[in-house]
């Protein structure tokens, strides 16, 4: 008994991408040497089917207690911030879409889902997400109609924005608080589901199936990049005015390199905040501006939204047109927005993007085990972009207040190390 406490002890002790690894690597061998062991395949289901049955309870709570406790009467700085971020996130999904026409990749699909009928147009599209935008929430919940879903979440937040008392919204803020908390349990069963899920792929498919998903990871992978090393230094400069890549460097290797391994937004808002007051920034700002970036600043989000839910519909023959994705951009951007501030929190969200071509959940949800067979690569990327970013934009907003008013705005911790010399008065 005292040798499996140890074992397990050191299991949960071991950093989370390594167990992710681990699972995977195992996941390959028994594919190989024992493909008929059903067994194994069933963690994988067992695991995707948690994830499918905790998805849409998590975003309509996380929308709905975002809108019923956001704050009143915020200053320029904040506005500043919260712009920054959206046209970001909103840049990245666009990014996304050009990264996808330019390599166009189609996912492996299996089972029944895949047989399913692709929709045969716009038309029907757009039709699929009227009906499905305006159908009985309850109704919504119970069938994982992500349109839906949305719809009545951001209603549901703007009339408790109005009428619910500071004790209501704030059993709300618990309520989504408590289902973010049973996220990360089942997440933390992610090494496990990997291996079912890579067993499965490995053993129906052969390890061909990694050729789907090695481009598929750097289709990804490219467009995350070229957002947080190109796009994102752009728009700060359109404020700033100057270089920003001193700013970019510096909050990739304060602030990037820990979520790269945490892997949680979240849990990497301690980390950004000491970065901001090494920036010399006001407490006062970067301690909202960080947690709010947490949730709504999800560059990283809104590319893999997109680029996972546009393989999809090439996959099943929807074709899509510029405009239609433009109008999915938008909703890559209100999706990542809903994105929980944990690991792998995106990808709950592909099936969402998925109902706008009117794809259903079953097909959709194959995505998703593709993203967690990839996630060790993806969701590091993702969320070092993401973190990184919030540093980026609140140092971005204080520095652009500084500017206008004429006052030192120099990078770094330049400000900081001023004061710190400054002789006592």
């Amino acid at each position: 008994m005292n040798a499996v406490k140890t074992v397990v002890r050191k299991w949960n002790d071991m950093n989370a991408i390594l167990r992710i690894l681990i699972g995977l690597l195992i996941g390959l061998i028994l594919g190989l040497t024992l493909p008929n062991l059903p067994v194994v395949g069933l963690l994988g289901s067992v695991f995707v089917g948690t994830l499918k049955a905790i998805a849409p309870i998590l975003v309509f709570v996380l929308i709905m207690s975002s809108l019923a406790n956001s704050s009143t009467g915020i200053g320029s700085r904040f506005r500043t911030v919260i712009f920054l971020y959206m046209a970001s996130t909103f840049v990245a999904a666009i990014v996304a879409v050009i990264t996808s026409y330019l390599f166009p990749v189609s996912m492996k699909l299996t089972g029944e889902a895949a047989e399913q009928a692709a929709p045969t147009g716009v038309g029907e599209v757009w039709t699929n997400l009227l009906t499905n935008m305006v159908t009985n929430p309850v109704s919504a919940l119970a069938n994982a109609n992500y349109i839906g879903i949305l719809f009545w979440a951001v209603l549901f937040g703007l009339a408790l924005k109005v009428v619910g008392s500071e004790r209501t919204n704030g059993l709300i803020a618990d309520f989504a608080g408590m289902v973010n908390m049973v996220v990360q349990w089942i997440i933390r069963l992610a090494p496990f589901g990997v291996l079912g899920l890579v067993f499965s792929a490995v053993s129906e498919n052969g390890v061909a199936i990694f050729t789907v998903y090695g481009k598929l990871v750097a289709t990804l992978v490219g467009s995350m990049l070229f957002v947080t090393l190109v796009t994102d230094p752009i728009i700060a400069a359109l404020f700033l005015r100057r270089n920003p890549y001193p700013l970019t460097l510096t909050a990739l290797r304060e602030s990037g390199i820990t979520a790269f391994f945490t892997r949680s937004s979240a849990a990497n808002i301690p980390v950004n905040m000491a970065t901001c007051e090494r920036l010399g920034l006001e407490k006062d700002f970067y301690s909202v501006s960080i947690p709010l970036g947490a949730t709504i600043n999800m560059d990283g989000a809104a590319a893999v939204i997109t680029i996972m839910s546009l393989s999809v519909a090439r996959t099943m023959g929807v074709e899509v047109t510029i405009p239609t994705a433009i109008i999915l951009s938008f909703l890559a951007t209100l999706a990542a927005c809903g994105a929980s501030g944990v690991a792998g929190g995106s990808l709950l969200l592909i099936p969402m993007a998925c109902s706008f071509f009117g794809i259903s959940n079953d097909i959709a949800m194959q995505a998703v085990e593709v993203g967690f067979i990839i996630g060790v690569i993806q969701d590091s990327v993702e969320t070092a972009l993401n973190s990184s970013g919030d540093v980026v934009f609140s140092a971005t907003s204080e520095y652009y207040a500084r500017r206008k008013k004429g006052e030192d705005m120099r990078f770094l911790g330049e400000f900081a190390k001023k004061k710190k010399e400054a002789p006592a008065e």
